[in-house]
């Protein structure tokens, strides 16, 4: 699904040039659940954004299905991202002005389909994460785990193919992550490719495989034993 090849990311502020990410090659097969470790600032959030396409490498190549999309139009990119993909963030990004079945709802803003399509989704997402109880509340209202849940909804209601989660357990109790953990577990066992951000060992040896990085490079990848 993935293949990145001599990836680089580097910014620029006055004089100074910061590398967050060096020459990465990185292939992530369609099915595979994939953990990203390492520690603060070595290039993990910098690696899921280039691979979800909110940012460009500086260099490299980035295929997605085969696609050379490092340097695609942004009208390309957004198509990808409204049809391909899926975000899950640490810090939930829900719209506290919106009950959660509108902001799940936004998962499906830019599709074209008809209302009642839309809102068998956003139902059938709700019930897929056992939130639907609470469609009619506001994030405020909601616990952290049950926002998440909510976020994940969102994220899935569009049925990605590829699922990017930057610290999904990140803001919640430890109850809390492994009913996450267990969500991302049964979406990749139907069929959805995650890719995921986090500083949990515990949460990292769910996946099939986990990739350390450090200075921007990946030191190291091994895949969970059987």
């Amino acid at each position: 699904m993935i293949q990145l090849e001599n990836i680089s990311r580097r910014f620029r502020a006055d004089e100074i040039e910061t590398t967050a990410l060096a020459d990465i090659d990185l292939v992530v097969e369609a099915g595979e659940f994939l953990a990203v470790m390492g520690p603060s600032g070595c290039g993990k959030s910098t690696l899921l954004n280039i691979l979800g396409t909110i940012d460009r490498p500086s260099d490299g190549v980035y295929r997605f299905e085969g696609e050379d999309i490092a340097r695609a139009p942004e009208a390309r990119l957004a198509r990808l991202r409204r049809d391909r993909l899926g975000f899950v963030f640490q810090s939930f990004n829900l719209i506290d002005e919106l009950t959660i079945r509108e902001n799940i709802a936004l998962g499906l803003a830019y599709r074209t389909m008809g209302s009642a399509e839309k809102r068998e989704r956003v139902t059938a997402a709700m019930d897929r994460v056992g939130i639907a109880h609470r469609k009619d509340h506001h994030p405020h209202q909601l616990s952290g785990g049950q926002q998440q849940r909510a976020a994940i909804a969102r994220a899935i209601v569009g049925d990605p193919k590829l699922i990017l989660a930057d610290e999904p357990t990140g803001n919640l109790d430890t109850e809390n992550g492994a009913q996450v953990m267990n969500i991302l577990t049964e979406l990749n066992g139907e069929g959805a490719t995650i890719v995921m951000v986090t500083h949990s060992p515990a949460h990292a040896d769910i996946a099939k495989r986990t990739v350390h990085m450090l200075d921007g490079r990946i030191l190291t990848s091994a895949r969970r034993a059987a």
